[in-house]
């Protein structure tokens, strides 16, 4: 029997009419439209078709938003000076720098000048200390996104197995962190995996929770999962395909034929997690916009 399908971009569309309904609400007691500053540094493809994905989300719930293009030739030291002045400006809400940056700029620096009541990627370790304590914060957006899954389409996460395959600051370690914790869902067992792991199948076999995050095209197959796992799959991979126009196609980390025909559930590639990162980062500026996480 064939996985049913986690749309993202349906879950995606119904945060983003939420979020446009909230800022509507918003600006009819008098207050101005939140904004989002976004950096984009150097000329990387897909980073500026990302920004441009987002700037559409922004203008359909309403945000108002300005990407500022640097070279990739600007140093540490004029990037966080930048950085600084967003941070004093009073009409910007959220700060998003797109990564990833250039080698010579250390993005933990980059992340750790921007103001954590700015910080709408959730990055800053004052949001991912927060959240590893369960205060409010500005959540990463891909793992609250996941979250959000979870709970629209009721799919239980208390007392299961989850194995989380990739160790990332942004996907794969807060995913891991959310789906633990006590409060606000989670309540799994959770086992998280990564580059140096051996045998990685003995822990994919097991999981009755699979969240995949590693940028590796293909890398689970059917026969690395039981029946009836429930498949989260975060990779977006571009692999060479001269049948289609563009000359490539876009699949995830999962081999989706193999692995949906013993899945439960399973999120598409595209489609899935990825309109739910952006869906989430929409929500999050609000929430800086209004001060509610940090008054």
């Amino acid at each position: 029997m064939a996985a049913s399908i986690i749309d993202g971009k349906l879950v995606a569309n119904l945060i983003k009419e939420r979020v446009k309904e909230d800022i509507q609400n918003w600006m009819s007691k008098g207050n101005r439209a939140p904004k989002l500053q976004v950096v984009l540094v150097g000329d990387n493809p897909a980073s500026y078709s990302y920004v441009k994905s987002k700037t559409t989300d922004c203008i359909e719930v309403g945000i108002d938003s300005e990407t500022l293009q640097l070279p990739d030739t600007i140093s540490d030291r004029e990037l966080r000076e930048i950085i600084e002045g967003f941070n004093k400006d009073d009409s910007i809400d959220g700060i998003l720098v797109q990564l990833p940056i250039p080698d010579h700029i250390p993005p933990q620096a980059i992340i750790e000048s921007i103001d954590h009541r700015k910080d709408v990627d959730g990055f800053h370790p004052m949001n991912v200390g927060r959240m590893q304590v369960g205060q409010p914060c500005f959540r990463p957006c891909t793992p609250a996104g996941i979250m959000e899954l979870f709970n629209h389409y009721s799919i239980p996460t208390k007392g299961k197995h989850v194995v989380v395959v990739g160790a990332s600051q942004i996907v794969g370690t807060p995913t891991a962190m959310l789906l633990s914790r006590e409060k606000d869902g989670g309540k799994s067992t959770v086992t998280l995996c990564h580059r140096y792991t051996k045998d990685l199948t003995k822990h994919t076999i097991n999981a009755d929770i699979l969240v995949v995050a590693v940028g590796s095209p293909g890398l689970i197959t059917g026969q690395m999962v039981k029946e009836d796992v429930v498949i989260i799959d975060v990779g977006i991979n571009r692999v060479a395909d001269h049948e289609n126009e563009r000359g490539y196609k876009i699949v995830g980390d999962v081999d989706y034929k193999s692995v949906s025909e013993k899945a439960s559930w399973i999120t598409p590639v595209p489609g899935g997690v990825g309109p739910m990162t952006r869906a989430m980062l929409m929500k999050n500026t609000l929430l800086a916009a209004k001060k509610s996480l940090y008054p």
